[in-house]
C-alpha cells in the first residue's frame, strides 16, 4: 500500500505530532508499505522576524504548499491513501476529499473554545475564524480515527453528518516507557536537577495550555502540604511557567519545595515517572491523556480527573478527583479534596502501593504501539481495500 502523510511543518515547534506522525509513518514501513510525508517548507517563514514569521507561516501552509500537493498528485496512483494526522490539518483535506483518506482526530479544544462552549478559554476573532477554516476543511472528510470515545463524540457533533467511517484508536506508547529501579532513577534526576529526590517527589507533566490547570496543580500541592506531615517536593516537567503560574508559584509558603523543569528530554522525562510517588494531573480537559499512560507503565500511581478521556485512559487503576470548578469560590474545597486524594495515595501500604503498580502496568499495556499499530493498519486496507477486509466491520454511533 502507497501511504502519503500529511504532517504539520516542523517550523511550527509542535513536538507531540511530528512524533505522532513518526510513528504512524515507521510503523507502516515496518509492515511493509510504501510511506511518504508530505508537510510545507519554511519558505516565506524563515524570511522575516519572529513577530511576523506566524503570518507568512500560514501562506506557506495554505497556499504555496496545497500548490506543491496538486503537483504531486498527478504521480500517485488511484489505490493511494492519504492520512492526516491530526484534524488540525483540515484546510488540505478538500485536496484528496475525493480519493482515499482518513483523518487522525486528537482533540477539539481549539474547535470548542472558538465556538463559545468553553468559556474559559476566550479566542480572538482571528483564532475563530482561523478554527473555521479548519472546521470547513475536515468536515469534508468521510474517514476519521479518534484517539478517544470523547474525542469521536465532540467529532460527530461538529460533522454536518455522520461519517462514513468513524473508529476509536487509543495512542501507542514506545516501549521505552518501562518500569525502573526507583532509588536509581531518583537518583540520576536528582543529579540532573541538582534536587535531594531521595525521598520521592509529587509530579505533574503538561504545558501552560489552560486545560492543563497547571495553577490547579499548584493549589493541590498548597493545600496537601497544609494537611500532611510529609514534605515531599513538587516537580512540574513541561514549559517554562508563564507571568500567571510565576506569581502563583512566589506566592506560595511552599514555593522552595516547587521546581519547574524544562527542556526535559525522554530519557530523563521517564527517570521522572519511575521515581515518582505519584503523578498529579488534575486536567480540564484532553484529547488522550499521554502522561496518564506513560506513567502507569513505568510504575507510578496517577491522580487525575474523573472526567472522559481520563477516565478511559486511566481505566479502573486510577485514583480521581472532581474536575477543577469554574465558579473561584469553589477552589479552596477542590482543591482540599484533591489534597486528601494525594494523601491517601502516599498512605497506602507497601503492598497496597504494589497493586496499584500492578493495576496501572496492566492498564498501560493497553496502549502498546504494535497492536495500536496493527490496528490502524487494519482500518487503512479497509479504507482502500474494502473487499480484503470486508470482515473488518466498524461500527458507528453518534452517542458513543
Amino acid at each position: 500500500m502507497h501511504i502519503v502523510f500529511f504532517s504539520h511543518p516542523s517550523f511550527l515547534g509542535s513536538q507531540s505530532m511530528p512524533r505522532f506522525t513518526r510513528m504512524l509513518a515507521t510503523g507502516m514501513e515496518r509492515h511493509g508499505h510504501l510511506v511518504e510525508v508530505w508537510t510545507p517548507r519554511p519558505r516565506l517563514y524563515r524570511l522575516v522576524p519572529v513577530n511576523l514569521s506566524r503570518w507568512l507561516g500560514y501562506v506557506d501552509q495554505f497556499i504555496i504548499f496545497p500548490i506543491e500537493v496538486r503537483k504531486r498528485l498527478k504521480r500517485c496512483s488511484p489505490d493511494t491513501l492519504f492520512v492526516f494526522t491530526d484534524n488540525g490539518l483540515g484546510p488540505w483535506v478538500p485536496l484528496v476529499a475525493k480519493r482515499h483518506h482518513v483523518i487522525h482526530c486528537h482533540d477539539f479544544l481549539a474547535q470548542l473554545s472558538a465556538l463559545g462552549k468553553i468559556p474559559v478559554n476566550q479566542v480572538s476573532w482571528t483564532g475563530r475564524l482561523y478554527q473555521a477554516y479548519i472546521r470547513w476543511g475536515y468536515t469534508r472528510g468521510s474517514h476519521f480515527i479518534s484517539v478517544s470515545h470523547e474525542t469521536r463524540k465532540e467529532l460527530h457533533k461538529l460533522l454536518k453528518k455522520l461519517p462514513v467511517f468513524s473508529e476509536v484508536v487509543y495512542n501507542g506508547l514506545n516501549g521505552n516507557f518501562r518500569t525502573q529501579d526507583v532509588i536509581e532513577a531518583r537518583a540520576k534526576l536528582g543529579d540532573l536537577t541538582g534536587l535531594d529526590l531521595t525521598n520521592g517527589y509529587i509530579l505533574h507533566v503538561g504545558g501552560n495550555e489552560w486545560y492543563k490547570n497547571r495553577q490547579g496543580v499548584l493549589e493541590i500541592y498548597n493545600a496537601w502540604r497544609k494537611l500532611s506531615r510529609k514534605q515531599l517536593p513538587l516537580l512540574l516537567i513541561g514549559n517554562a511557567p508563564s507571568l500567571h503560574l510565576i506569581k502563583a508559584h512566589s506566592e506560595s509558603p511552599f514555593k522552595n519545595d516547587m521546581h519547574w523543569l524544562s527542556n526535559i528530554n525522554d530519557d530523563s522525562l521517564q527517570k521522572a515517572y519511575a521515581g515518582a510517588e505519584v503523578l498529579l494531573f488534575p486536567s480540564i480537559a484532553e484529547g488522550f491523556g499521554w502522561p496518564i499512560a506513560e506513567a502507569m507503565a513505568c510504575g507510578c500511581p496517577v491522580i487525575t480527573t474523573r472526567k472522559a478521556p481520563m477516565t478511559e485512559v486511566a481505566g479502573e487503576a486510577g485514583f480521581f478527583i472532581p474536575i477543577y470548578p469554574t465558579e473561584e469560590g469553589g477552589i479552596a474545597h477542590w482543591s482540599l479534596e484533591a489534597a486528601n486524594v494525594v494523601e491517601e495515595v502516599l498512605s497506602l501500604s507497601p503492598d497496597n502501593r504494589e497493586r496499584q503498580i500492578q493495576l496501572g502496568l496492566r492498564n498501560a499495556r493497553r496502549f502498546d504501539q504494535e497492536q495500536t499499530i496493527t490496528h490502524i493498519e487494519k482500518i487503512y486496507t479497509s479504507i482502500v481495500a474494502p473487499h480484503i477486509s470486508q470482515n473488518y466491520s466498524i461500527p458507528i454511533n453518534a452517542e458513543s
